[in-house]
């Protein structure tokens, strides 16, 4: 028995030898992501860089956006500092790959949100914050003005996104035919558009409005009126890192509690000291939010100061108070009309 005993034990060590060398060779995506950002004190973003409204590198070199703001947003939560963010440009078709990779801690790439994407391991979306829909341009000289117009031309699309099997899909129920022509990037795709290499172009409708009037386009081409398909954007983390999740998705969320609430950055200072229990548990002055996302107390405080609520983050980068007077529509709060709603922040 003495003999089996030490035979068992030995046996054991060497199992859980062979675990410990096993999980110490893990990949560091495979760690606590809010641990690893917290140790490099840096937050990693992967985003598009190219798309105005959304993550764009202006001429001076700073990054502007509402998936720009959302980064650092988290940053805020996170490290306290909105700053603290590493911005890393991804094509459509590298995106998820450098994401599932460690490349980058969390995507904000104004990624559509589908079932396929997310039902996987690789990567989860964590939150909704822009809904847009498939729309497409055509030249003014065209003068075009259905979506059916189009049926024997070719549309470019960018590769890697949704745009081309929604595009065939819905040509193919009206039994009309259009010819895809796809591009890597969208800049190439727009130059080819431009150049009328194609007779329309196929893009979420934000980002057709968006591009088009930064290159100086808008009064020479058209959006026609048919939206073909619900493309929610949101950020993206990795499978398997629920913690990481849930910071990203309640950073998001304490944009819309902010603006919901009539808290902006003009105003955070003056209700902190505010004697509602609501308010004061979102700002941090009462315990509990934080703790429960392994966050300071004042995360909210932090987004909303340096940041400011999703109200703001949308007019500077794409409503009123940006080139492209984008209207709210459904983006604005559930309270307006709009999809735009924070569950409880309690």
């Amino acid at each position: 028995m003495g003999i089996i005993n030490r035979r068992f034990g030995a046996r054991a060590a060497l199992v859980i030898a062979c675990l410990g060398t096993a999980l110490w060779s893990l990949p560091a995506s495979a760690q606590s992501t809010l641990e690893a950002v917290k140790k490099r004190d840096q937050l990693v973003c992967g985003t598009n860089g190219q798309l105005p409204g959304f993550s764009l590198v202006d001429d001076k070199g700073n990054w502007q956006g509402l998936d720009v703001d959302l980064c650092r947003a988290i940053a805020a939560a996170v490290l306290g500092d909105a700053k603290k963010v590493k911005f890393v440009p991804l094509s459509a078709q590298q995106r998820f790959q450098a994401l599932a990779a460690g490349d980058v801690d969390v995507l904000a790439r104004n990624s559509t949100v589908t079932l396929q994407r997310d039902a996987g391991a690789r990567v989860k979306f964590a939150a909704i914050n822009y809904f847009d829909g498939q729309g497409f341009a055509v030249a003014n000289k065209f003068k075009m003005k259905t979506l059916a117009s189009l049926s024997g031309g070719t549309v470019c699309f960018t590769r890697g996104t949704t745009h081309e099997a929604n595009m065939v899909n819905w040509f193919r129920a009206r039994v009309l035919r259009v010819t895809p022509q796809g591009y890597d990037t969208s800049d190439a795709m727009y130059d080819a558009f431009l150049a009328s290499r194609c007779a329309g172009v196929t893009q979420d409708a934000a980002a057709l409005a968006a591009t088009l009037a930064r290159r100086g386009k808008a009064a020479d081409y058209t959006i026609l009126p048919e939206i073909i398909s619900k493309e929610p954007l949101g950020p993206y983390v990795r499978g398997g890192d629920e913690a990481w999740l849930e910071v990203v998705r309640w950073s998001h969320y304490a944009m819309i509690e902010a603006e919901e609430r009539g808290i902006d950055r003009a105003n955070v200072d003056g209700e902190r000291r505010s004697h509602d229990p609501e308010t004061k548990l979102f700002l941090g002055t009462a315990p509990g939010n934080g703790k429960a996302l392994g966050l300071d107390e004042a995360w909210a405080y932090d987004i909303v100061k340096q940041v400011g609520n999703y109200g703001e983050s949308f007019e500077r980068n794409l409503g009123a108070r940006s080139p492209l007077k984008l209207p709210r529509g459904v983006n604005a709060l559930w309270t307006q009309g709009g999809q735009m709603y924070s569950p409880p922040l309690r």
